[in-house]
């Protein structure tokens, strides 16, 4: 990957996940990624097409903390280490919520058109769901963690993130004791 297009995909996604993805203009993106127009163009079609890639590319980044922390783990274990990676992506990343529903959100409000965005952030819950599910959970077991990891990362906008993460093991301690 060029320098151009990665320092591009790096500042727009911190301005889109500090503003939103509307309130950003193009203009914005070339100004503080330091490249041209033109050369936003040459790496992507239209700014939905950048946006599709940034998501893209932090869900990469996001499974990959997963691996890392949950690789040889099973069962409580499993749990355990999928919440702390998803609570350390919260403490690296910022507390601005989910980007992945904020897009699906905007762009289903917006003009019709934009449905490889608000389809990619619906697979991409899917495919989290789909992950815990491999690791020997059942689907009801992968929604019920799910909906924690969800409620965690909106908590985190509010209250302390260790605050949350000290519910998030209660709560899970208290969903797999059986």
């Amino acid at each position: 990957m060029s320098k151009k297009r990665e320092q591009l995909l790096a500042q727009s996604e911190r301005l889109f996940d500090r503003h939103g993805f509307h309130a950003v203009g193009l203009k914005q993106v070339i100004k503080e990624s330091g490249i041209s127009l033109m050369t936003m163009y040459n790496h992507f079609e239209s700014k939905e097409a950048l946006v599709l890639e940034i998501l893209k590319k932090r869900e990469a980044r996001y499974l990959q903390k997963l691996d890392q922390f949950t690789e040889k783990k099973t069962g409580k274990d499993f749990m355990h280490a999928l919440a702390e990676a998803h609570l350390s992506w919260i403490r690296d990343n910022g507390s601005n919520g989910c980007m992945f529903l904020r897009a699906k959100e905007e762009y289903s409000l917006a003009q019709a058109g934009h449905s490889a965005i608000v389809s990619f952030a619906d697979q991409h819950k899917h495919r989290l769901t789909e992950f815990i599910h491999d690791k020997g959970f059942t689907n009801q077991e992968a929604v019920r963690v799910m909906i924690l990891l969800e409620g965690a990362t909106a908590m985190a906008e509010v209250f302390d993130v260790e605050e949350v993460a000290t519910e998030v093991n209660g709560a899970l301690k208290a969903l797999f004791t059986n």
